[in-house]
């Protein structure tokens, strides 16, 4: 098989330049579907592209493998790879650990993971999805799954300074029903889905888009199963020297999106920050500094 330092879907979107017109369309139908598209036939990858067969069968050539069973092959290691335990990914890296400070290591692989995800962002869907969150005519709703739902929370906590109808939705299925009596078609979801992905995330994912919600999904480099209903989605780079992955580029995206929001905002929300202070002000929420 071809080789794979770097994943598949980066690879697609560095050769997109050098494609005929069909690959690329293909290319884009692939990474907009990344990586449920490809894990059906060649028949039914190339009906959902529009392209015919062999265009399919060129551009797997392209990319470096013999063909499109050894291009699968390929994706689902990938898919394994990023459903791996906590425990399996310890061993993982622990066997060649550098000399140099766990400090200086866990540094490096946290800087090396915000320069990966910013580079990948397509900043023209990063501001449309901004201009989502921003529109006063649309809810916004955020929900995430065992770790990553305090992401979610955070997410919501602060946009509730920016702007009005902003609500977290719990991870717990019972509490979905009376978030989906309250979204209307064009409201916005945030969710939050890094391996090993949880089916709560995706069953609310897709009761969201079928009530004609727009989907904003952050996920990592091995893409959610929820992508499929997401009209935007931004993969973070995660991995870490450590049995857990890492939120910091996920973090960097949130904070990153609340600025892009607020900065659309902010004659509403300034006036929204002022009346805010004044109640915090008037219950004494703050202690004073001396």
């Amino acid at each position: 098989m071809a080789n794979t330092i770097s994943t598949i879907e980066e690879r697609l979107r560095g050769a997109i330049e050098g494609m005929t017109r069909a690959e690329r369309q293909l290319a884009t139908h692939l990474l907009r579907h990344y990586p449920v598209a490809a894990l059906g036939s060649v028949t039914a990858l190339a009906r959902a592209a529009d392209v015919s067969s062999p265009t399919v069968v060129r551009l797997v050539q392209k990319l470096g493998f013999k063909g499109y069973p050894d291009f699968q092959s390929g994706i689902r290691a990938e898919v394994e790879e990023r459903l791996i335990s906590p425990l399996a990914k310890h061993d993982r890296w622990a066997g060649g650990v550098p000399d140099t400070h766990i400090l200086n290591r866990f540094a490096d692989a946290v800087l090396g993971n915000l320069q990966a995800t910013l580079s990948q962002i397509d900043h023209a869907e990063f501001d449309a999805a901004a201009q989502l969150m921003a529109d006063p005519a649309r809810r916004v709703f955020a929900t995430g799954g065992r770790i990553t739902h305090a992401m979610a929370d955070y997410f919501v906590t602060h946009m509730k300074v920016i702007r009005p109808d902003v609500s977290l939705i719990s991870e717990m299925s019972n509490a979905w029903p009376p978030a989906m009596i309250e979204m209307r078609p064009g409201d916005v979801l945030l969710a939050f889905d890094i391996r090993r992905y949880e089916n709560n995330v995706l069953q609310l994912v897709e009761m969201a888009s079928e009530q004609g919600a727009e989907v904003i999904l952050i996920t990592d480099p091995w893409v959610s199963p929820a992508a499929a209903h997401a009209r935007y989605r931004f993969s973070a780079q995660i991995e870490v020297p450590s049995a857990w992955d890492s939120t910091v580029a996920i973090q960097v995206l949130i904070e990153t999106l609340m600025a892009a929001v607020q900065s659309l905002t902010w004659e509403e929300t300034a006036q929204r920050m002022k009346r805010l202070e004044e109640l915090y002000a008037r219950a004494r929420f703050f202690r004073r500094t001396k």
